[in-house]
């Protein structure tokens, strides 16, 4: 009625090597969530602020240049100037950092009428 020796060997076998397991499955999900999907969000992050570059936008290169981009040339250019009439060329992969963005041209103008609205209505009610 006892349990042969070779019989419990294996089932101790087969339930070690699923323990064996789970510390590597434990490493791997510890390594996704705190390593690999982060690094993902910023990479995405990083593809959408590239991709809205516009002109007036102060950025910093790879190579730690900072300027203003004058001009966007195509989907892999971007014109950067860096002082007072110097312009260069910069592959768009290359900037790093957005420092400041501008306002879009559309924004500007509605602020600009809405101010000169408000002043034309103070000046009708004599104020």
């Amino acid at each position: 009625m006892l349990i042969t020796p070779a019989y419990a060997q294996s089932l101790i076998d087969s339930a070690g090597g699923m323990v064996q397991l789970l510390p590597l499955i434990l490493i791997f999900v510890v390594f996704y969530f705190f390593l690999i999907r982060p690094q993902q969000q910023r990479a995405k992050q990083h593809k959408t602020t590239l991709e809205s570059l516009r002109r007036g936008d102060r950025v910093v290169t790879g190579g730690g240049i900072i300027g203003t981009v004058a001009k966007v040339l195509g989907d892999t250019e971007v014109a950067v100037d860096i002082a007072e009439n110097v312009r260069v060329r910069v592959v768009r992969s290359t900037i790093t950092q957005v420092l400041a963005k501008t306002e879009p041209a559309g924004k500007g103008k509605e602020k600009e009428t809405d101010a000169a609205g408000d002043k034309e209505a103070d000046a009708a009610k004599g104020g």
